[in-house]
């Protein structure tokens, strides 16, 4: 290079510094990230490639909304115990087995993460979970690893089921049934697979008789029912949201609105006091997603993503099927490095321009999803659910440190990687992408 080119130099610079802040967590990753965007438009103005203007219109606000709603939604439902009661229910059924406990805990985490985000429904689910293992006298550290996993699985079955797919379908224009019918039959067999091994994996603490299984017939479900009629209604006003989502692209809603539709009509049904609902929403989240498509649109104002649009348009012309698998392991490792949500807003330009260029992008977005969605389950930081389910398991007498996870999710990533491969190159042969 005969000139340096600042904006490329200077918006992977700042991009990169915010990635290593991110994975560093010294400080929280919502500041970073501030600071990485605030950075972004400086440089941007300084360097003539980048403005508050331009910053402003890189923000996905269908997607902030998005989350927004479904924030609220899960807000009004936090008050009324229906997720434990839900969580309870399931355990009776099992009558204290806990290989079975463990499978219907699992299954009722994945079916609840599947309409609402899986970071929600881990932190809903575990303090329930590690009261009905007290109760029973087994160790819960097996439902807790099966829980967040089964839970990063299931999720990528739906548009709302992990932050990531929410990206990708607003970015791509899939609705709620495209993630449905192209991801829900893999993720059903991806989660067969991984509940197999996390049985394999615990089946001496799963696989035994628990000192105090006749405590659990004197749980009554209905008393983790804090406020049945409330319940009633938001299971209503939810029931109309996903039946909304399954819809919303043929009547002209954006998922975006279609949440928030959902979220107003839990306020005014209910009409609860706004303060401690306000106060159950994830800013931090929402301010960490703003950042991000900032820092993002000042990378691609610089070119930088270009570059990567060029490297993935060329490994495209040597069949969109090898395209695929290494756009699903890429999305896969740094998964499992970073969290899932960076890697996911860096990429969704480069696969935009791909497709504007006239490249038949489908199989992509769908890689791009089960790479980050499986992948992040190989490492503790891997997502943002394995890092709350950790920190809520070292204030227990079984905390969950990094050499455990390790040895359990690094087979549980590769084995849900490699079969969502092969189903990918399946679907891919078969026309179905």
């Amino acid at each position: 290079m005969s000139k340096w080119n600042w904006p490329l130099i200077l918006s992977i610079v700042v991009f990169g510094l915010t990635y290593v802040g991110i994975l560093m967590e010294k400080v929280h990753r919502a500041l970073v990230v501030l600071v990485g965007a605030v950075a972004m438009v400086c440089v941007g103005t300084w360097a003539h490639f980048y403005s508050s203007g331009g910053a402003i219109a890189a923000v996905d606000y269908n997607t902030v909304v998005l989350l927004f709603g479904m924030m609220v939604l899960v807000a009004l439902f936090k008050e009324t115990g229906f997720f434990e009661y839900v969580a309870i229910v399931a355990a009776r059924i099992t009558k204290g087995r806990p290989w079975l406990l463990f499978l219907s805990l699992g299954l009722a985490t994945t079916l609840i993460s599947m309409i609402l985000d899986n970071v929600t429904t881990i932190i809903l689910m575990i303090p329930v979970t590690m009261s009905i293992a007290d109760i029973l006298g087994v160790s819960m550290i097996p439902f807790l690893i099966g829980e967040v996993m089964l839970s990063n699985i299931g999720g990528v079955a739906t548009l709302i089921g992990d932050p990531p797919n929410i990206l990708i379908g607003t970015a791509a224009g899939f609705s709620f049934t495209d993630f449905l019918t192209h991801l829900a039959p893999i993720v059903l067999l991806v989660w067969v697979l991984a509940q197999g091994i996390l049985l394999l994996f615990f089946r001496r603490a799963l696989f035994t008789v628990p000192v105090n299984a006749a405590r659990l017939r004197e749980m009554n479900p209905r008393d983790a029912l804090t406020d049945p009629r409330s319940t009633r209604r938001l299971l209503i006003v939810l029931a109309s949201v996903v039946v909304l989502f399954f819809v919303h692209d043929r009547i002209g809603l954006e998922s975006g609105i279609v949440a928030l539709l959902g979220a107003t009509a839990g306020l005014l049904w209910l009409w609860p006091d706004i303060k401690p609902v306000l106060q159950e929403i994830h800013w931090d989240v929402l301010v960490f997603f703003v950042g991000l498509f900032v820092i993002v649109g000042g990378l691609e104002a610089a070119g930088a993503l270009d570059i990567a649009a060029s490297a993935m348009r060329n490994l495209t012309t040597h069949g969109i099927a090898l395209a695929a698998l290494s756009l699903l392991w890429l999305a896969g490792i740094m998964s499992a490095i970073v969290d899932n949500v960076p890697f996911t807003i860096a990429m969704l330009p480069v696969l935009a321009a791909l497709s504007a260029k006239g490249v038949y992008t489908a199989p992509l977005w769908w890689a791009l999803a089960l790479g980050v969605g499986f992948g992040g389950n190989a490492t503790p930081v891997g997502s943002t659910s394995n890092v709350i389910m950790i920190s809520a398991s070292e204030k227990t007498r079984s905390p969950i440190g990094s050499r455990l996870w390790l040895k359990h999710g690094i087979p549980i990533a590769f084995g849900s990687c490699v079969l969502a491969s092969l189903l990918l190159l399946a679907a891919i042969e078969l026309h179905l992408f």
